[in-house]
């Protein structure tokens, strides 16, 4: 039986290859991810040309997901640094990539993505217009913008972020009320600036059906962008995210009749007391469509740890109904990320799925911790390290700090609680000098 997207396909009662890979990393019932995925309530982003994917599923019901964003800018333009990374955040266990490239070569470095690159792979076709084109912003037409849309889906990419939901009515709302930092959105602000100088409606919300039809041909998982998504604390929640977010439900629903796979985007900067709320409400709005968020990150002093920041908006998120968390790292709005800030975003967002797993008591998720807390009672090092969400920090200050005795650390050394309580449960004498 033919289908094009691995929804119409649950639909048809089909077992994809996909869904029974997803089904076996998630010790999942087959037939229940399968009407999961029917639902939309579970994505398979799996392009039909991404020939090298290990597929992955994201949404509420899977253990949570982590995306690593990369990519060239006009100041850093080295692909070979940008594809280690790549290498680097599959290494260390992220299950998406998503390539933000803003400058040079930037088909040649997708091509390499989609042949090398195991990860779901996700693309914003705005960022990619810009440079394939080479001229003024203003001067893009509605069709270009959709070509580019139609050549990322040739070329493999797993899912695309679209900004969709910013719309002239959205638009108006947000000029009539001030916010504090505007729109922080890279793709938001690029489609809000062409709106106004071309006085035309956004393409990718008039051409919707068109842009469908792409992402239907190739299985692209459509993730809808939050062009109004705060960037501040002082601007959650406010009448514009709230009105694009009421927009995107209505845009999934329409996905959903085409067959055609979503995933909703979330806000970047919110208290911590608004985060659970905003889950509820986009599982309500958007139907329960797996939902994706940057942090969101819960205070805006922090520049240099807003991994921290992220990772505890993070945690909030997904136990409460997020399911893949675009990670943050320590050089978030200072610079492009180098390889090591990287690797302590990726570590920051697996803590923060790892604890809202669980939290909402995705099965497996405990018993990791199990095995650590068994390990540290037998005092297994080795054991210890292969557990470590990063195992290479976790070894290093150990050796960085030697103890006198094999069984103990340099923090309590004989009175270490744990060598002590299993001599004395043993029957053994407890020498502590």
């Amino acid at each position: 039986m033919k289908y094009n997207t691995q929804m119409e396909a649950a639909r048809k009662g089909i077992i994809t290859p996909e869904l029974q890979l997803v089904a076996e990393k998630e010790k999942m019932d087959i037939e229940m991810l399968r009407e999961l995925v029917a639902s939309g309530q579970v994505v398979i982003p799996a392009n039909k040309n991404h020939k090298s994917l290990d597929p992955n599923g994201v949404g509420n019901a899977l253990k949570t997901k982590i995306n690593v964003n990369l990519g060239t800018s006009k100041d850093c333009l080295n692909l070979d640094i940008e594809m280690e990374k790549v290498k680097r955040a599959v290494q260390m266990g992220a299950e998406s990539i998503m390539d933000l490239s803003s400058f040079g070569d930037t088909h040649a470095f997708r091509k390499k993505l989609v042949e090398e690159c195991s990860a779901m792979i996700g693309t914003v076709p705005i960022y990619d217009a810009i440079v394939h084109y080479n001229k003024d912003l203003a001067e893009i037409t509605a069709k270009e913008w959709l070509d580019v849309v139609k050549m990322h889906a040739e070329d493999g990419v797993d899912f695309m972020t679209i900004h969709c939901g910013i719309n002239k009515s959205t638009a108006e709302r947000f000029k009539r009320n001030k916010r504090l930092t505007n729109i922080v959105s890279r793709g938001g602000s690029l489609i809000f600036a062409w709106m106004e100088m071309t006085g035309n409606e956004n393409p990718f919300y008039e051409f919707y059906d068109e842009v469908l039809e792409i992402c239907r041909n190739y299985d692209v998982t459509i993730s809808l962008g939050d062009a109004c998504r705060p960037g501040s604390i002082e601007d959650a929640s406010d009448a514009s995210q709230i009105e694009e977010l009421v927009v995107l439900g209505e845009l999934t629903q329409r996905a959903w009749d085409k067959e055609v796979q979503v995933i909703i985007e979330g806000p970047g900067h919110m208290p911590l007391d608004q985060i659970a709320a905003n889950m509820k409400i986009q599982q309500t709005i958007c139907k329960g469509a797996p939902f994706y968020v940057l942090g969101p990150l819960v205070t805006d002093v922090a520049p240099g740890y807003d991994h921290i920041t992220s990772a505890i908006g993070g945690a909030i998120a997904a136990t409460y109904g997020a399911s893949f968390l675009c990670y943050v790292t320590p050089a978030e709005h200072l610079r492009l990320p180098t390889l090591e800030d990287m690797e302590e975003g990726i570590v920051a967002s697996k803590i923060a799925a790892h604890a809202a797993d669980i939290a909402k008591g995705i099965k497996g998720a405990k018993d990791w911790d199990y095995q650590m807390s068994e390990a540290r009672k037998n005092l297994d090092w080795d054991k210890m390290f292969e557990l470590a969400i990063h195992p290479d920090k976790a070894r290093r200050y150990r050796e960085e700090s030697t103890p006198e005795h094999a069984d103990t650390c340099t923090m309590c050394g004989k009175m270490c609680a744990v060598r002590n309580m299993n001599k004395i449960l043993n029957g053994e004498h407890v020498d502590v000098i």
